[in-house]
């Protein structure tokens, strides 16, 4: 079994495994972003949305600056359970496959090589502790005049999950 096509197969393979590992480590990784929407209503009926929506989601006021007219909130996000499951299986999935082909080019350390999949488990615990933490959410409300009718403007400093969220329960509009 000397052939070219087992040791090119390996290097795939581990080189998808690296960038499964890389996959697994980005799972945790903080998306915050700045987004500027848009609302048809006044300052004071938006703000208390805004409050109500966050208070939902079980955020709290941490920080008001009127000057500015900034609210800051602050919450605790949970680890997806499914994502923990999700990643375990990938991990799993990853790990069969390079034992699969090591146990090809190393008969003698199949059983060790396959062993390693008992190690998938590890991947949905890192994932766990590593993505609950303490969420921070900016807004900055601003009001627009127009000729016709003034509107609000939301500069919203989130994770991007939460900004498709607010955009969505809110019905806003992304701004300029």
């Amino acid at each position: 079994m000397d052939t070219p096509i087992l040791p090119s197969t390996f290097l795939l393979t581990l080189l998808l495994s690296v960038g499964l590992f890389f996959f697994i480590r980005a799972s945790t990784k903080d998306r915050t972003q700045t987004a500027q929407l848009v609302s048809e209503q006044d300052e004071a009926g938006l703000m208390s949305q805004l409050k109500e929506y966050f208070r939902s989601r079980s955020y709290r006021v941490v920080a008001v600056n009127r000057e500015q007219n900034q609210v800051t909130f602050e919450g605790n996000v949970r680890p997806s359970w499914f994502l923990a499951i999700f990643l375990t299986l990938l991990a799993a999935t990853g790990i069969v496959c390079l034992s699969l082909v090591v146990s090809m080019l190393f008969p003698s350390l199949s059983t060790l090589v396959l062993a390693m999949v008992l190690l998938s488990p590890l991947s949905g615990l890192f994932y766990w502790q590593k993505s609950g933490r303490l969420e921070k959410v900016s807004l900055k409300v601003e009001t627009t005049q127009s000729e016709q009718t003034s509107s609000s403007k939301i500069t919203v400093v989130a994770h991007r999950d939460e900004l498709s969220e607010l955009q969505r329960t809110l019905q806003l509009k992304a701004g300029e």
